[in-house]
């Protein structure tokens, strides 16, 4: 395999360039980029589900970074860790544990991306350029934050979309895998008892909210109507967010759970819906998974994607997941419901949900 290093000299050179038209991947955790980083650098903290997805190439690296400025084809991309010294080899009996920058270097050139890994890594960059590293210093104190607009985007678990990319179109992070699985359900799918999710199409039905008991529809997008709002039996809560990298979905997480909370408390059926239905939605219901029934994110979204096959939320809001699991105080791996709290579980075999009753 051809040499993919490179230098110290090589980024320096590059990152005194008023353009230097080069994405940097941080592939360690978050905590060590949000400690200090390289300049310019993207920070990459991806959680297993993801990473099983690039390995079985179901997800496009390139599409997770900013589209670069129009006619510009040099898309270069730098990773690193903490401290590389040469590529790693692919198939070793570690490579669970340290394929994250393998496996994105892997994938960048198989689709075409001139990808290169930074030799010596951050600890030799750190030492020799410090004065090119931007180092947080009140990560502490914003960490359980939910991100702001204004804010670096955060993309594909953790992945930091710097601001200077705020004035480049770019296409929204999906993963681009919208047909993945089966083909999504023409009805909306009852993830817990009463609660629903699915798509515009699914809101617009009369007869299938009469029949589902549905009187709280969860609007996720800024743009469609709420058709039956005038009609005394629904209630309505609208979420203006885009399907978009660019959008703080998780601002509006109290508020989205509250309105869930107070249709279930009322035995009523609520509906969340989106456009398609994969996406924005989704988001919402996980996040009220997670907290509601103290979920991990893997856990809370591997429950939802055995109830809709097709889901697919952007980069963007996966990692706006990351951080509302790090503010619950959640860890990975399944969680036992808060005391005095009914939890819902699903059954391996049939997939259907039962209440638990923890007195």
């Amino acid at each position: 395999m051809e040499d993919l290093g490179k230098s110290t000299l090589w980024l320096q050179a590059k990152l005194a360039s008023p353009s230097p038209h080069l994405h940097i991947l941080d592939c360690r955790s978050r905590e060590l980029y949000d400690s200090s980083h390289v300049e310019r650098a993207l920070s990459v903290a991806l959680p297993g589900l993801l990473l099983r997805r690039l390995r079985k190439g179901n997800l496009s690296v390139l599409s997770l970074l900013p589209a670069p400025p129009q006619g510009l084809e040099d898309n270069t991309v730098l990773l690193y860790d903490e401290g590389t010294l040469q590529l790693p080899h692919s198939g070793g009996q570690e490579e669970d544990e340290e394929s994250v920058l393998v496996t994105l270097l892997q994938k960048l050139r198989e689709e075409g991306s001139p990808a290169y890994y930074l030799q010596g890594g951050f600890h030799k960059f750190q030492a020799e350029c410090p004065h090119l590293c931007e180092t947080n210093l009140n990560t502490a104190s914003s960490s359980s934050s939910p991100v702001p607009t204004a804010a670096p985007v955060v993309g594909l678990g953790g992945l930091s979309l710097s601001s200077d990319c705020s004035d480049t179109e770019s296409e929204p992070l999906s993963s681009g895998v919208e047909s993945e699985g089966a083909s999504p359900p023409s009805f909306p799918v009852q993830i817990l008892p009463n609660l629903y999710l699915g798509s515009a199409r699914d809101s617009a039905n009369m007869d299938t909210l009469a029949k589902l008991g549905i009187h709280y529809i969860l609007n996720v997008t800024p743009n469609l109507p709420n058709l039956f709002e005038k009609n005394g039996d629904f209630h309505y809560k609208q979420i203006p967010i885009s399907d978009h990298w660019s959008q703080n979905l998780s601002q509006f997480f109290p508020e989205a759970i509250d309105f869930i909370d107070e249709a279930l408390s009322r035995n009523c059926g609520v509906l969340v819906h989106c456009l398609a239905g994969i996406s924005r939605s989704v988001t919402v219901t996980v996040a009220y998974l997670m907290q509601k029934l103290n979920l991990s994110l893997n856990d809370a979204y591997d429950l939802v994607k055995r109830k809709k096959s097709n889901i697919s939320p952007n980069f963007n809001f996966m990692g706006q997941l990351l951080d509302f699991e790090k503010s619950l105080g959640l860890s990975r791996g399944s969680q036992h419901p808060p005391s005095g709290q009914s939890c819902f579980f699903t059954s391996p075999t049939d997939d259907s949900a039962f209440e638990l009753d923890p007195t």
